[in-house]
């Protein structure tokens, strides 16, 4: 993978001081030295003590990645794809990432064999934004680990997240913000709890979108990026997800899993400094509860 600038300043610097105003981290900058990487500079090898000058034409070509991961050939479904990132929809009831249940067939193993297929070479996939296995939606897929780097700068603040979610119950307001503090449940390896004291702060803001029999379909974002935090919060207020049996929803016939999809990502590319925003509707079995109730 090659990465390119052109400096724009209006004198020299260090390479090094150059690099990391890009984003490049030191560990980034030692691996790409030591282990396979390289630095051009007008098309000359140079190293990060090297002065660059204005409209000096750089060249980072970063050290090869290896993975562990078993590719699986399921095909995915691309919402979006440039150099840098994928933006995939993930069915519900498949791991983000592989797991002592999930070994061969997360999402990132397909997005692994999807690699393989289009002949990528000496880069592997990284996750941004992870989904819960039965939750939908679209999931964000660094290409290589300086996008990855990047993104995760952005993830907490700067990457929009919204959901659909269908909750239990009707919520008599039309606009809520919830901002309560998360911890792990001591109890349990996986859930999570309101903290009475200390936690870390979440807030998700709610919008009513439709009111059912005995349910409502909301559009949820997050400001914060806790685990269950949509999960916890909703449950929290009394409605919990239908079908989330692990907060207090109930499974029903039109829905037997969690009801809650990521339906929109929006974020600046972070080399093009392009907008993406991608949105994905109800998949299939929400569409189908809200229609029957």
């Amino acid at each position: 993978m090659k990465i390119e600038w052109t400096y724009q300043g209006e004198k020299q610097i260090k390479i090094r001081t150059f690099l990391k105003n890009q984003g490049v981290s030191r560990r980034l900058a030692t691996a790409i030295r030591h282990h396979g990487g390289q630095l051009l500079l007008n098309g000359k090898d140079c190293r990060r003590i090297n002065q660059i000058f204005p409209a000096d034409h750089l060249v980072m070509r970063l050290p090869p990645e290896t993975t562990t991961l078993v590719p699986s050939f399921v095909p995915i479904s691309i919402r979006y794809e440039d150099r840098d990132l994928l933006i995939i929809e993930k069915p519900p009831r498949v791991a983000s990432i592989p797991s002592p249940l999930h070994p061969t067939d997360s999402l990132m193993n397909r997005v692994w064999g999807y690699y393989l297929v289009r002949g990528y070479q000496k880069i592997t996939p990284h996750i941004v934004t992870r989904l819960d296995r039965d939750t939908s939606g679209l999931v964000l897929i660094a290409k290589h680990r300086f996008a990855h780097a990047l993104l995760n700068d952005l993830a907490v603040k700067q990457i929009k997240k919204e959901y659909l979610a269908i909750l239990s119950g009707q919520i008599k307001t039309t606009v809520a913000i919830i901002a309560l503090p998360l911890k792990r449940d001591p109890n349990s390896l996986i859930r999570r709890q309101v903290a009475v004291s200390g936690g870390k702060f979440a807030a998700t803001k709610l919008w009513r979108q439709q009111l059912l029999k005995n349910a409502c379909l909301c559009r949820l974002r997050l400001y914060t990026g806790r685990t269950h935090q949509i999960r916890v919060h909703c449950a929290f207020c009394g409605h919990p997800l239908v079908g989330d049996t692990v907060y207090g929803g109930k499974l029903t016939k039109q829905l037997d899993r969690q009801g809650l999809h990521c339906c929109y990502l929006e974020f600046h590319q972070p080399f093009s400094g392009k907008l993406i925003q991608v949105y994905s509707p109800l998949p299939v079995d929400m569409a189908k509860f809200v229609k029957l109730n």
